[in-house]
């Protein structure tokens, strides 16, 4: 919604098209900034006291002056901060798009039958370019030069006094939302979009503290936006935090009828001494696996391209399963929040999470290294958790070679931390289904056994 403001959090890319009619919602007057926002939570909020950390339900608003550029599909999320402004910390070494590639060429051949002479389906051919996003990150490295922001984390923290920072980060769900539009489902998508920001964030050891939304479609079904939104509330409510605000966009002819898109933005808070930064990580670590729910909201892609092979219609019962789910069930299954086993470990246990990783789009072989030191990697033991058969019945149905399944998809590993042997186990022992599935080495990349 319109609402006035003294600083823009997440705001950062140009103006998005202009829209013929915008629609306030769910904010009120007065937006505040970042470090008021937090000096509000430790007076009174509507006559109640909200010391910090705690979750007011006070609406201010933050109002997003443009459309933040986002490259989930491969690199996932660049924290991005205030140009000119205090440097803001990264959680995670930088993207390396020379290690895409070289994975990239090991996938065409992995893993070949020479008795199966099917093409072989990969994320690229289904139409993510790998090459086009690595070189828009080079460039907006080039172009944050000087600015004081490192480019490359799954969030960024920005300091606000007193050992503490704000933690932001940004996504969308991509296009699971062809498959929610394709279903007619779409009370758990905004699920979805809230678990791919504050699972970001996290990874920082930040507690989430609120939630933004941007909702926008040709022509607004109210009832169907309705849907969403509660998805979202929902979303919010697993992760501990408030949906502070949003905004809903009507542009008429800029969407096919019936379709929408979604962005979400997320902002949270961690104390100096409790930022996970990766930079204490050592030879010899653990990998605290916790587990999917499913596919999550990556490699939609290249799932879709694999139904579209298989003939199978979203509503038919999935044959890879014995549930008696549909394979849209299946398939649009909400993303795991993992707020709260990752607070239990990190806050109320008093565990050290020495790094963190959320496995998004680029899947293991991406995401892990951007939580370790450079002259590190890890080896990951397959075989130490399970692999929901979604995954095995997508690479055999679309002759997905092995290494582009571990790029492109979680395979049942939503969010990794790791930590010290010790504080692993016990780690494994507070976290429902967590499993330990191998370790830190000497050497950059990762390697399966």
């Amino acid at each position: 919604g319109h609402t006035t403001g003294t600083a823009t959090l997440c705001a950062s890319g140009t103006q998005g098209p202009e829209r013929d009619r915008e629609n306030e919602r769910r904010t009120s007057p007065g937006g505040r900034s970042g470090k008021e926002i937090i000096d509000m939570m430790n007076t009174s909020v509507g006559g109640r006291r909200f010391p910090c950390g705690s979750k007011a339900s006070a609406r201010g608003g933050v109002r997003s002056t443009g459309t933040q550029r986002n490259n989930n599909n491969v690199f996932g999320e660049r924290g991005l901060g205030f140009p000119g402004g205090a440097k803001m910390v990264s959680s995670c070494r930088r993207s390396n798009p020379q290690r895409s590639q070289a994975v990239a060429a090991r996938s065409e051949g992995a893993n070949s039958n020479k008795d199966d002479e099917r093409e072989r389906l990969t994320y690229a051919g289904a139409g993510v370019d790998i090459d086009a996003g690595a070189e828009l990150v080079r460039r907006i490295q080039a172009l944050s030069k000087g600015t004081g922001v490192d480019i490359g984390g799954f969030g960024g923290l920005f300091p606000i006094g007193g050992n503490r920072f704000l933690v932001a980060g940004t996504d969308g769900v991509g296009t699971k939302l062809k498959l929610a539009f394709e279903a007619d489902k779409h009370d758990t998508i905004g699920v979805d979009l809230v678990a791919m920001s504050v699972n970001d964030i996290i990874t920082l050891g930040a507690t989430p503290l609120f939630f933004l939304d941007y909702f926008a479609t040709s022509k607004l079904d109210v009832d169907r936006a309705e849907e969403v939104i509660k998805g979202i509330v929902d979303g919010c409510a697993g992760s501990d935090c408030v949906l502070l605000g949003g905004e809903t966009a009507e542009m008429p002819g800029f969407y096919a009828d019936g379709e929408y898109d979604l962005s979400g933005f997320a902002v949270g808070m961690v104390d100096q001494a409790d930022v996970i930064d990766g930079k204490s990580c050592r030879e010899g670590d653990k990998l605290v696996a916790l587990p999917s729910s499913g596919v999550h909201s990556n490699g939609f892609s290249l799932a879709r391209k694999v139904l579209e092979v298989s003939q199978l219609d979203l509503h038919a019962e999935a044959p890879f399963e014995t549930t008696g789910r549909t394979v849209g069930e299946v398939l649009l299954e909400p993303t795991r929040l993992y707020v709260k086993d990752v607070m239990r470990v990190h806050k109320s246990l008093g565990l050290k999470i020495k790094g963190a990783v959320h496995v998004t789009g680029g899947g293991f072989y991406d995401n892990i290294p951007r939580c370790l030191p450079d002259g590190l990697g890890v080896a990951v033991n397959k075989g130490t958790w399970e692999v929901p058969p979604v995954f095995q019945w997508m690479q055999e149905v679309g002759n997905v070679a092995e290494d582009e399944m571990f790029r492109t998809f979680n395979m049942g590993v939503g969010f990794i931390m790791v930590m010290a042997p010790e504080d692993a186990e016990a780690a494994c022992a507070a976290c429902e289904g967590s499993s330990i599935i191998g370790e830190v080495k000497v050497g950059e990349g990762v390697e399966f056994h």
